[in-house]
């Protein structure tokens, strides 16, 4: 059996999965609120207008693709730490800490200016009204200043999450969730005699959030009892070239497979800009809809991988399998979950976002196709994430690579414009390629952790 799960008595199945939930549940709460920042400028922009909710929609998926590619390079910092934490390497672990604010510093000044310099040569692409681009731009320069305080924010979470402290992350997270409801309010709609923004104003919003919850949990780690034994704070450390080039080394794999996924995303949304407004603002109610639901993999892999790492840290080879494999199985039941709540709830959901019939009658839709694609998305995003506390990134960034663009993208313009399915045609090859993505990873991690097994070594 896969991962050897009928070795074990299913009360250990149960300790495992309680184990993988404690730790997932307070990070998947903290990154709903985190893609909450994201769902308020949604349906801000959605209810300032048509136009806005384009330009916002056409902005936050350059602006998604970027932080998402370089927040998959911080991720290397999670096995590092789980590993080193493991292996009881106290000081190793604050000193790496030291090294991921570097890292995450470098990482978010690169992020800023490819952003900035991003904004004009779209903008010459779009051929939409005038009012879309400037928003569009506008935005897209907000977020941009957003990036540095976003990897510091990231190395803390990774820092924080390794060290099995992942609450402090979730109260910081929905502090500046609760935070951008008034900060989009005020902006957008121009309150307390400031200029009226429109979706612009998201973006400025999302500037002062982003920097809220890294100063914020920098200051909460900082103060912190239980962080204090690992000296994160202890002493100043200048950049170690060394260090930082290794968590590159392992990174660099996981931050294309990020891009990998989320410029497919991207791309589609600027492929379908010339079929009309109503469909680029449904097939964006979606896509914020999908990513919500995306929290739930995303946070039991991100367990995965400290709950794997930590165990090989300790050298226990055999209990790292049989999480890879509980995790997998976990993700695949709470993916059947997911997908009857999006098949039954499609229409209040998407009139959360716009009350505009034409765009949720469309994105009721494009719903049932992302509802199906939630079983192959959570079991592909987890047992990549499995992968990554072995640290082995670069084979699953080949089968993204594959997938992805090979069976996704180029399959779904096919579709789309090819055979005239539009929209449908893109989410037709999504689905395919997805359950590709997941059938390669699973059977990838089972070879990989039973190597690890037999040899004792990773």
């Amino acid at each position: 059996m896969l991962f050897s799960l009928n070795q074990f008595p299913p009360s250990r199945f149960r300790t495992e999965s309680r184990q993988l939930i404690a730790l997932a549940l307070p990070m998947m709460l903290a990154q709903i609120a985190a893609v909450g920042v994201g769902v308020v400028d949604t349906i801000m922009a959605g209810a300032a207008g048509k136009d806005d909710l384009a330009a916002v929609a056409l902005g936050s998926s350059v602006f998604a693709t970027v932080y998402i590619t370089f927040l998959g390079i911080m991720t290397a910092l999670n096995p590092l730490i789980a590993q080193m934490h493991g292996a009881g390497k106290t000081d190793e672990v604050g000193e790496m800490g030291r090294q991921g604010l570097w890292f995450g510093v470098c990482m978010g000044a690169v992020g800023m200016v490819l952003l900035l310099a991003l904004i004009a040569p779209l903008k010459g692409y779009l051929n939409l009204s005038d009012y879309i681009e400037t928003q569009f731009g506008d935005y897209l320069f907000y977020t941009a200043l957003a990036m540095p305080a976003a990897m510091i924010h990231r190395a803390l979470h990774a820092y924080a999450s390794s060290l099995n402290r992942p609450k402090p992350i979730m109260w910081v997270s929905w502090a500046a969730l609760i935070l951008n409801i008034p900060l989009n309010y005020v902006f957008v709609y121009g309150k307390f005699g400031l200029p009226e923004m429109g979706g612009a104003g998201c973006g400025l919003a999302s500037l002062l959030v982003f920097w809220f919850n890294a100063l914020v949990l920098g200051v909460y780690v900082a103060r912190d009892r239980y962080f204090q034994i690992f000296g994160l704070t202890r002493q100043f450390s200048q950049p170690n070239w060394r260090e930082l080039k290794n968590i590159w080394h392992l990174g660099w794999a996981i931050g294309l497979s990020y891009f990998l996924e989320a410029s497919l995303f991207t791309f589609i949304v600027w492929l379908i800009a010339d079929l009309g407004e109503d469909v680029v603002a449904a097939q964006q109610v979606v896509l914020s809809l999908s990513s919500m639901v995306y929290m739930i993999p995303q946070a039991v892999g991100s367990a995965a991988t400290v709950c794997v790492g930590f165990a090989l840290g300790r050298r226990q080879f055999v209990r790292a399998r049989y999480v890879s494999g509980v995790s997998v199985a976990l993700g695949l039941m709470l993916a059947l979950a997911a997908m009857l709540v999006l098949l039954l709830a499609r229409y209040p959901l998407v009139g959360v976002y716009s009350n505009d019939g034409d765009v949720i009658a469309l994105a009721a839709q494009i719903v049932v196709f992302a509802a199906i694609f939630q079983l192959f998305d959570f079991t592909q995003c987890i047992a990549s994430y499995a992968l990554r506390g072995y640290k082995i990134t670069r084979i699953p960034m080949l089968i993204h690579a594959v997938a992805f663009w090979c069976l996704g993208l180029l399959p779904g313009y096919a579709l789309a414009y090819g055979v005239s399915m539009g929209v449908f045609g893109f989410w037709t090859a999504l689905v395919l390629s997805l359950c590709a993505a997941a059938m390669a990873l699973v059977y990838y991690l089972e070879k990989c952790s039973a190597w690890a097994v037999k040899h004792r070594a990773i």
